[in-house]
């Protein structure tokens, strides 16, 4: 069977990273939207209202950089065609998440569906902010699906941005499941129980052979691509039945399991299913970042606040930036060095302290800049003992 590829409107990522990346850094000023689309955020437009308040922090800090009248106008066409976009829900995603860039001079005005996004943020900058989409990917990186019955399954490579089918099994004929229907016996006779019994035995044994044939084929693409994690799918309880028979290695990558029809299921329900088992994982991976936080902090290990975060940061420290999504906070940039902080008067031989809108925001980008990983944490009690921004440490400071 020729494996086929189902976009399901979703741009692959070096078709966005080509076309965006492109752009570079110029002499026009570019807006970067990336805006979380949770249930909570969709809920009575919550997501149009913080928008609206993100611009009009932009806009003020505009006028604060002291931009000209011109340059300006620009840019509030800009944030009204990325606002008016936003704003009309048939433009957006069934996914969680998307990404929009503007700028008007150089005729760009490109929306990307995502999976998820680290934060809602909004940047007014030289170049597009494209380094999350990069992140987002590797970050992702490749899952393979099983979604399978009693007798056929299907196969997905899975990623951020797309979705593709590979060849399927089809088992050959069995036994039809149902309820036994033996000759007629006397209450405690031989022949009918020893029928049944050897009846539900074939059924169990075809079973087995194919949750075998399944388990191989796992184990067989998981080995020849750089996989991140497997999910497997089937109707009901039929879900977990095939993990007991996958390989050790398979079982180690496995996020979790699924409920789908096999046959029927579309390239879109699969991608939406297989988001959902990662994003369930990721509230696992959550509890054990902010529990080597609370270990770390009392070996040197790890730090918790914003600014003893952006001073790690500075140093190139930073293994894991943790984030509690709902803290914004101004800051200011030092021209000489480009080290982020809250303080002005901190800059000193540094240079000039430039104003930021959200240094939270700015801390996202550098640690993207420098190759860290970033979680977010969603999780209400986990998300209590982050003080805005936290960090997991490549080497301990003086």
């Amino acid at each position: 069977m020729t494996a086929t590829v189902e976009r399901t409107g979703l741009p692959t990522l070096h078709e966005v990273l080509d076309r965006i990346a492109a752009v570079g850094t110029t002499s026009h000023w570019v807006v970067s939207c990336y805006l979380k689309l949770e249930p909570r955020d969709r809920s009575r437009g919550k997501y149009t209202i913080k928008l609206k308040n993100r611009i009009r922090e932009r806009l003020a800090w505009l006028d604060r950089m002291n931009v000209s009248r011109a340059e300006r106008e620009v840019v509030g066409r800009d944030l009204d065609r990325v606002r008016d976009f936003l704003d009309d829900p048939s433009n957006l995603p069934t996914g969680r998440g998307i990404a929009v860039f503007a700028c008007e001079p150089l005729d760009l005005f490109e929306a990307v569906p995502l999976p998820n996004v680290f934060r809602s943020r909004l940047a007014i900058d030289r170049s597009p902010l494209v380094r999350e989409l990069a992140a987002l990917d590797d970050e992702f990186g490749l899952v393979v699906c099983a979604a399978y019955g009693r007798t056929s399954a299907r196969f997905f490579w899975v990623t951020a941005f797309g979705i593709e089918e590979l060849s399927g099994i089809v088992t050959g004929e069995t036994t039809r499941a149902g309820r036994f229907r033996g000759g007629r016996s006397l209450p405690g006779a031989g022949p009918a129980s020893a029928g049944e019994h050897n009846y539900q035995r074939r059924i169990q044994q075809e079973k087995d052979r194919h949750y075998a044939d399944i388990a191989d084929r796992l184990f067989e693409l998981s080995r020849g691509e750089d996989v991140r994690g497997v999910v497997v799918a089937g109707n009901g309880s039929v879900a977990a039945e095939l993990v007991p028979h996958l390989h050790p290695y398979v079982k180690q990558a496995l996020l979790g399991t699924a409920r789908l029809n096999p046959k029927s299921a579309t390239h879109r329900e699969v991608w939406d299913e297989v988001v959902a088992v990662r994003r369930q994982r990721e509230r696992e991976w959550e509890a054990n970042h902010v529990r080597e936080l609370r270990e770390g902090i009392g070996t040197g290990w790890a730090i918790n606040g914003i600014e003893e975060t952006l001073k790690a940061l500075s140093k190139g420290q930073v293994r894991t930036l943790l984030v509690d999504p709902t803290v914004s906070q101004s800051g200011y940039r030092c021209a000489g060095t480009g080290r982020l902080t809250t303080d002005q008067n901190s800059c000193g031989i540094e240079g000039e302290a430039g104003t930021l809108p959200d240094v939270v925001d700015e801390a996202i980008e550098e640690i993207l800049r420098q190759g860290g990983r970033i979680d977010v944490i969603e999780d209400e009690n986990a998300r209590s003992q982050v003080d805005g921004l936290a960090a997991l440490l490549r080497f301990r400071g003086d």
